[in-house]
């Protein structure tokens, strides 16, 4: 079996080739388990739950985690602020709590993917605090800094040029003790690093080197399109404002996405090589999905977010996946519906549907987890979603993105980092203090145990759902074509590998219907309906209730 066009699955052991075959699972650490009763999430609480996730009798059975920043930081920016990329914050544990976790991982068979935020740093840092002190020093060159362009009327400097930061207004702060702006592509007490600095690439490769001496499997690299700015760094384009923020009225020719990045991608991607059974996936920021292809290599995944950004109708998953499938021949996409940053997709889907009830929220659940596990790419899960978990309301005096503090309509981002619903009781199981952020509003009946306990719930069908993909060449590493069952409201894709072909079939809306299966050497025979645990149906015509979802074999 290959990937078509880019490397061989045949020779490829285990251990090599979990990034192609393997669920990877995010954990938000602050949001998954509390075991000190402090209101936040921590890794000992962490590894108490390792047996849901893999190793247990009731386990999803993920391949891997990828676990989001616990390293010290002042969370301005939800741990994205680090303060030591070497540490662990004593909110999450110790570094011998991580070295447990990571044995704990592996003793399951679980892969652990670290969350590497190198773009920037806290304003903490001890690089930074040393650096914005003087023009002279070790860690002088270690950000970007520049003299202003020049000053207005009443003496106040004026920045370099006119780089946006994603949270609104200009990408540049003054420091009085340089004399100096330094940049920050994001909030100013996040000041973006200079990897055009020898000595700063060389501690960054050896806090990597420390991370793999440790025993992780890889790393999640935070916004990595943007670690390279044009080294002149002149003004962008100004362009007509096509989105919502400020930052979309220009043309973000300078500021990332620059040539040399390969050259440093391929550098890193050497390091993590060099260590068997290795791999990592890029976050791309503010850039399409030709970008995304481009930065793709074999071990190394890529997100691109064309199905995150997909409205919930078999029209718009339709036309996403045609346009993915075309960009990403001949290379392994990821597949992601919800993480940290976006509104959980159960929330995006029902709004579109405009339901608000428990069984429409199932279903959408049920039927979109179908798509997330069946079709062609690494799958990855955001924590929560295999019960149903939707966004949560955070009161402003709870809230604790900075953003959403500062920034004039931006999206809390609170509202998906809600604590995880372990059982009914009070605090949902996730602690036995006052949670960090508020318990959703349904745990008592949308949680792990009570789901764990019933074959028609959400965790069920995504336990199997995980199992038929483990089972099913064809739906782990398969081709995948679209196929056309003469129905707008139905998509429908095959997935073959070799001599196996699966069938996936998905009704979006609230009426159901017949539709035409397409032909096969063999009758096809319904293996998995989001609806009914078993449903084993074979002929050439199926029903499809509203909302439904099917796996079929030939």
């Amino acid at each position: 079996m290959a990937i078509p066009g880019s490397v061989s699955a045949a020779g490829l052991d285990a251990a090599s080739r979990w990034w192609l075959d393997g669920v990877v699972y995010q954990v938000y650490p602050r949001s998954f388990a509390d075991s000190n009763g402090d209101g936040v999430g921590d890794l000992p609480g962490l590894i108490e739950h390792l047996d849901h996730l893999a190793g247990g009798a009731d386990s999803l059975g993920v391949d891997a985690i990828w676990l989001s920043p616990v390293y010290p930081s002042p969370m301005l920016d939800g741990g994205y602020d680090v303060m030591d990329h070497t540490a662990v914050d004593p909110v999450f544990g110790t570094l011998a709590d991580l070295d447990r976790l990571i044995a704990e991982c592996h003793r399951r068979r679980i892969r652990v993917i670290l969350d590497l935020v190198m773009n920037h740093t806290s304003n903490l840092h001890p690089w930074f605090v040393q650096s914005r002190q003087s023009r002279s020093g070790p860690f002088v060159d270690h950000f970007l800094w520049r003299d202003p362009s020049g000053w207005d009327r009443d003496g106040r400097p004026e920045p370099p040029n006119n780089w946006l930061s994603w949270f609104g207004g200009p990408a540049w702060e003054w420091e009085p003790r340089r004399e100096q702006f330094y940049l920050h592509t994001f909030l100013p007490e996040q000041p973006d690093v200079n990897w055009r600095c020898t000595a700063l690439r060389g501690e960054m490769w050896s806090m990597v080197r420390g991370w793999l001496d440790r025993g992780v499997d890889g790393f999640r690299l935070d916004v990595f399109n943007a670690f390279l700015k044009a080294e002149e760094m002149p003004s962008n384009p100004e362009i007509e404002a096509g989105g919502s923020i400020p930052w979309d009225g220009q043309e973000h020719r300078h500021d990332k996405d620059q040539p040399e990045l390969h050259d440093l991608l391929a550098e890193f991607r050497r390091l993590v090589d060099s260590r068997p059974g290795t791999a990592t996936v890029g976050e791309l920021f503010a850039s399409g999905i030709e970008d995304a292809v481009a930065y793709w290599a074999p071990r190394h995944l890529v997100f691109d977010w064309v199905l995150l950004e997909t409205a919930w109708s078999a029209e718009s998953f339709r036309s996403a996946i045609a346009a993915r499938e075309a960009a990403w021949s001949g290379r392994w996409p990821t597949i992601v519906l919800s993480n940290h940053d976006r509104s959980r997709h159960v929330s995006r889907y029902l709004q579109t549907l405009g339901r608000r009830d428990r069984a429409a929220a199932d279903a959408v659940a049920k039927a979109a987890a179908t798509i997330e596990l069946t079709l062609r790419g690494t799958p990855f899960l955001y924590y929560g979603e295999e019960i149903g978990a939707q966004d949560i309301s955070v009161p402003r005096s709870r809230a604790r993105d900075r953003a959403a503090l500062s920034t004039p309509g931006w999206w809390n981002r609170d509202g998906c980092r809600a604590p995880m619903a372990w059982s009914g009781d009070g605090n949902a199981g996730f602690t036995s203090g006052r949670p960090w952020l508020p318990i959703p509003p349904d745990a008592a009946s949308r949680n792990v145990a009570r789901q764990r306990a019933s074959e028609s719930s959400v965790l069920a069908h995504y336990r199997r759902l995980l199992a038929l993909r483990r089972g099913s060449a064809a739906l782990r590493a398969g081709e995948l074509a679209l196929v056309d069952v003469g129905d707008p409201d139905v998509l429908a894709y095959l997935r073959n590998a070799g001599d196996e072909a699966a069938l996936v079939v998905v009704r979006f809306g609230l009426r159901g219907g017949e539709i035409e299966l397409p032909p096969a050497a063999r009758p096809w025979r319904v293996v998995l309906s989001s609806h009914d645990p078993a449903t084993p149906t074979v002929g050439s015509r199926v029903a499809v209730r509203p909302i439904e979802a099917i796996v079929l074999r030939a």
